[in-house]
């Protein structure tokens, strides 16, 4: 078999091309829901004695857990294009890995939606679409600035989520015990990217970042 460097070049854009094409059938099964995830719920099965939120307590708790799979929904899109075009092993583990915890994380908000009698953003297929093609651009920025996106990421979501926990109906705690294990992940994540090099982003893509969240967050919560 020749090497990679002797084959030709309709053969590397095949591979590229169906590294794309495996990327959009991820992409459909994160958007309906269909992705399989590993761990089971943190929050547990509902139970009869579960306190009963009043309907404004259940939209409020619904618009903070929609926003929360919409962060799952980029994390996804983000982290599976940072992999794609990274070219050490050993960084693209990392990437990935992160990636596959996140699909709990999506799966552990949609059944809190579900339970909540809510549903998940219309614009999801926006969302992933624009992370996958920012995961893309964060990509060819090296290694030491790829994984610091990441380290970024997980830092402004570890404040959202920390925000979420103060605001969520004390008597929610299903939806409590879902954001602290997401929040415990996510602290994992920006720790792990840190100790495999990433290095602090400049101060204006920091900013970008941020407000490139607010609008995210606060047109997720109600639509």
């Amino acid at each position: 078999m020749p090497s990679p460097a002797a084959r030709p070049a309709w053969s590397r854009r095949r591979s590229t091309a169906d590294q794309l094409l495996a990327e959009v059938g991820r992409a459909l099964q994160v958007l309906d829901g269909t992705i399989p995830h590993a761990r089971p719920n943190p929050a547990g099965a509902p139970a009869a004695d579960d306190p009963v939120l009043s309907a404004a307590e259940a939209r409020h708790a619904a618009g903070l857990m929609r926003v929360n799979h919409v962060g799952e929904i980029c994390a996804q899109a983000l982290y599976r294009a940072q992999a794609m075009l990274c070219h050490d092993a050993r960084v693209r583990g990392v990437l990935l890995e992160a990636a596959e915890e996140e699909v709990d994380h999506l799966a552990w908000c949609r059944e809190r939606l579900d339970e909540l009698d809510s549903r998940p953003s219309v614009f999801n297929p926006l969302w992933y679409l624009g992370s996958f093609g920012l995961g893309l651009l964060a990509s060819r920025a090296g290694i030491p600035y790829n994984l610091g996106f990441m380290a970024e990421t997980e830092r402004q979501v570890e404040e959202h989520l920390d925000g979420h926990l103060a605001s969520l109906p004390k008597d929610d705690a299903r939806s409590r015990r879902i954001v602290t294990q997401m929040r415990n992940d996510e602290i994992g994540h920006r720790n792990t990217a840190e100790h495999h090099g990433g290095v602090p982003l400049p101060a204006p893509v920091r900013g970008a970042m941020r407000l490139m969240s607010r609008v995210m967050t606060t047109t997720a919560y109600r639509l």
